[in-house]
């Protein structure tokens, strides 16, 4: 099946299978789980390694007709372009890893992974989809299980406040856009909710200005809400430090580019004088996430709450580039995104595997466990210097090109987004290294094993993803940058189309020559 409706339908009928096992076939369930998971994570690369780099327009579309009533046509309709087939690959690269390090799950196995397939597969939906119902409901999919996991097998004492803060932040801003969403369709006069359609109709009968002014806002802050963007964000670190550690990889891997990808795909290009007044409120507000998150993230003693607050500092990346309204700067986004949701995913990895060796993830009371665990030392060291933006890593590559795209527009904002970066993310970052591998050890950990040798696959999954992303980052650029070129061509006059510049693609961000900045 050469569509994308195969990614998604692997996770949809793994869960099925796991429906069909007897519950107490504990062994069985993970084994279907993980290589449900492994399916779909072979399948993701398939997609991604034949995707055509440089052309413009979809690649392994489909389109089939669902409802039409009266005036208003659905369809479903999936393809792959530069902005979703990078995210369409971690995706399956993270829900693999995801499978693999919930080992540890001992109750309601069965009910966990169908959970968790569900998931995946709302994901890739989501992601896949270019009808704005379809995308809406497979990101709904994808985000009810979260609620579900957190209370149930969360952990804490907080976790059922955890998973109603959670739950209501997330239902919120998910009904916000969803009330942009409905106005948007009967401003536009489309009769579809077909992104494709949607953007041939509005270049014949473009929405009003005034329309744009207050139907923008509420698609995008609603969408923001959904990834982060200070100051709806609290309910981020306290939800991913009582969430499984599954879940959490998922969520801050995964979930939250949705909302990015939601932004990208259909408000920025689709309003473009709505995007003109309101993407410089944006602007301000992700420097509030990199200069607040990350003086939050320096002052946690909890791992999960430091990368917790970490993920939301490197969502102000991403809607910086956004905001920049450049070529450059929206291909550095959803380098970042991409980025992001593989250290994401690995960082979570990481800080569930020390909790279950050490019974807690207090970082005051750790110290020395690199002479007993040189692998996760080390993978720990390697991630938590990606997180800091050092060269080699894909997050360099892709905080980097953000930073060059958004100069000319938001100089000042840059400055600001550096230093945060530079000092504040470096510090934060040395600081939890220290504490944990570094110093006398404890007594109490002394029975710490590492991690043995099958449960270190889903660990350098992972960080091969990253620095081959780090890299050679044109891997990525080369397919972004049409998509790029797309979005930003509604908020150019044809003087500039002419004249906007491009990634090159065998030098986009160097992992080697460009200066070395740390950030979240």
């Amino acid at each position: 099946m050469d569509s994308l409706t195969s990614v998604i339908l692997t996770p949809v009928f793994t869960a099925v299978l796991l429906l069909l096992i007897p519950g107490n076939f504990r062994v069985v369930l993970r084994l279907a789980a993980i290589l449900g998971s492994a399916c779909t994570a072979w399948t993701a690369v398939s997609f991604f390694s034949r995707f055509h780099a440089g052309q413009e327009g979809l690649q392994f579309e489909s389109l089939v007709p669902w409802v039409t009533v009266g005036p208003l046509n659905l369809a479903y309709h999936v393809g792959a372009d530069g902005l979703n087939i990078g995210l369409i690959l971690v995706t399956g690269l993270v829900g693999f890893a995801a499978v693999l390090v919930s080992w540890n799950i001992e109750r309601h196995v069965k009910f966990f992974y169908v959970l968790l397939m569900s998931m995946i597969a709302g994901a890739m939906g989501a992601f896949a989809s270019l009808d704005l119902f379809f995308f809406y409901f497979f990101n709904e999919l994808a985000l009810v299980p979260t609620f579900i996991m957190i209370g149930v097998w969360g952990r804490g004492e907080d976790r059922n406040w955890a998973a109603f803060k959670i739950t209501l932040y997330l239902t919120l801003g998910a009904l916000t856009a969803l009330v942009g969403l409905v106005a948007f369709y009967v401003a536009a006069g489309a009769n579809s909710l077909d992104v494709i359609v949607l953007k041939a109709h509005l270049a014949a009968h473009p929405l009003s200005v005034s329309a744009q002014t207050w139907i923008f806002p509420l698609v995008v802050f609603g969408f923001a809400t959904l990834v982060g963007l200070f100051p709806f964000h609290s309910w981020a670190p306290v939800g991913y430090a009582a969430a499984p550690t599954a879940t959490a990889m998922m969520h801050a891997g995964i979930l939250k580019k949705a909302g990015l990808y939601a932004i990208l795909r259909m408000a920025v290009p689709l309003m473009p004088d709505g995007a003109h007044r309101w993407l410089p409120v944006v602007a301000v507000l992700a420097v509030g996430n990199l200069l607040h998150c990350a003086w939050v993230a320096l002052r946690q003693k909890d791992m999960n709450l430091l990368i917790g607050n970490s993920s939301l500092a490197h969502m102000g990346f991403a809607f910086l580039g956004i905001a920049s309204l450049t070529v450059i700067g929206v291909t550095g986004t959803v380098l970042v995104m991409v980025a992001h949701a593989l250290l994401a995913g690995l960082s979570f990895a990481l800080s569930g595997y020390l909790e279950t060796q050490t019974g807690t993830l207090d970082m005051t009371r750790m110290g020395g466990l690199l002479r007993k665990m040189p692998f996760y030392g080390t993978a720990l060291v390697m991630g938590f210097m990606a997180s800091c933006g050092l060269p080699g890593f894909a997050n360099f590559a892709g905080e980097a090109t953000v930073l060059f795209g958004s100069w000319k527009s938001l100089p000042w904002l840059v400055i600001i987004a550096a230093w945060s970066g530079l000092i504040i993310g470096a510090v934060a970052m040395l600081r939890a290294l220290r504490a944990v591998l570094q110093g006398p050890e404890k007594p109490e950990f002394s029975r710490v094993a590492d991690l043995g040798y099958w449960r270190r696959l889903p660990f350098v999954l992972l960080l091969s993803a990253m620095v081959l992303f780090g890299v050679a980052p044109g891997i990525l650029t080369s397919r972004i940058e049409p998509a790029a070129k797309a979005v930003v061509a509604a908020h150019l006059t044809p003087s500039q189309a002419g004249q906007a510049p491009a990634v090159p693609a065998a030098h986009a961000a160097p992992a080697a020559s460009a200066p070395g900045h740390s950030g979240h």
